[in-house]
């Protein structure tokens, strides 16, 4: 089969033709109709990520939507000819989604959403996942709360507003100018990081007390701003960009508390597993009630210019997710 493969960090990937995967026991064989490019698929690239855990030489996309080819033995749930998603590979010992085919662990698969193409479903594991995790498995959002995500375009940003409404919160999100609109389209109250204070946000939404939820999905000078931001006694703070060194006396001063949200952790140790797939379960039936919708950026890639997807990944170039398309439907 053909796939985009790294063989050091730091050099370009190259399209090579490798075996075709074998579902194994628990493993479902997957042709790949399409991967959604993320910025950490960039860093590993860049070898700038050293806790994706990456093998060389490796077959890198975390993301992916296809249709089920085969069925390992003991694998429940799937049979040839389902089309499915999921976040699969590209980190640690796993192959990644660059490829025509993939055999993945089942535990980590959805149904794909109905009313999505291939292209929007491979667009969202990563981002949902991560969003979900924060929201719902950590900070508990119910209706009635006042949610802050910052980076409200991005992708766990958009679906982190999309999952935030779904669960009956208003939904206040930060982005750059050029970002605005789109974050409004979603349902939320966009905010102009660059020209209001955290300060002032806080106490026009508000009325000083803070919010209930923030999640960052920025990191730095925005996860500390979030710790200000954070509603007295009852708020929550939750990152999946954690890095650098960050002072948790404005939170604690606020009597607030903070989460920290990896998604890889069960592709990379095997455990959770499960809870993966049951969130794209509940990702879809949101999606394939109209509740949530990927922001797509409308370039077509395909393995041949799989570069250049993550040049415009890496640039910030994208107005949405990214996404390459591997296989004819």
């Amino acid at each position: 089969m053909r796939a985009v493969v790294l063989r050091a960090f730091g050099e370009p990937m190259t399209v090579a033709e490798i075996d075709k995967p074998v579902a194994g026991p628990g493993q479902v064989l997957v042709r790949v109709a399409a991967s959604g490019v993320n910025p950490l698929d960039a860093k590993i690239q860049a070898g700038g990520a050293a806790h994706a855990r990456t093998v060389l030489p490796a077959v890198l996309g975390l993301d992916l939507a296809g249709i089920v080819q085969a069925v390992g033995g003991g694998t429940a749930g799937f049979q040839p000819g389902d089309e499915v998603y999921g976040l699969t590979g590209g980190v640690g010992e796993l192959q990644g989604s660059l490829a025509e085919y993939a055999a993945v662990d089942a535990r980590l698969l959805a149904p794909k959403p109905r009313a999505l193409s291939m292209r929007q479903a491979a667009a969202l594991p990563l981002a949902v996942i991560t969003a979900w995790e924060g929201l719902v498995d950590r900070a508990g959002v119910r209706p009635g709360q006042q949610v802050l995500v910052h980076g409200g375009a991005g992708g766990v940003g958009s679906a982190a507003v999309q999952i935030a409404r779904a669960r009956g919160a208003r939904v206040y999100a930060t982005g750059s100018p050029r970002s605005l609109s789109a974050i409004a389209e979603l349902g939320a109250t966009p905010i102009d990081y660059t020209s209001v204070s955290v300060d002032a946000y806080v106490d026009q939404h508000t009325g000083g007390e803070g919010f209930d939820i923030i999640v960052d999905t920025v990191g730095g000078a925005t996860l500390d701003a979030s710790f200000a931001a954070a509603r007295f006694y009852t708020g929550h703070v939750v990152s999946a960009l954690g890095w650098g060194t960050h002072s948790l006396a404005p939170l604690s001063f606020r009597g607030a508390t903070y989460s920290g949200v990896f998604t890889l952790l069960p592709m990379l140790t095997g455990r959770g597993r499960e809870h993966h797939g049951q969130i794209l379960r509940e990702v879809a039936a949101l999606a394939d009630a109209g509740e949530l919708v990927p922001l797509l950026d409308p370039r077509r890639f395909t393995l041949d210019s799989v570069a250049e997807a993550h040049a415009a990944v890496a640039a910030g170039a994208a107005t949405g997710k990214v996404v390459v398309d591997v296989t004819e439907p």
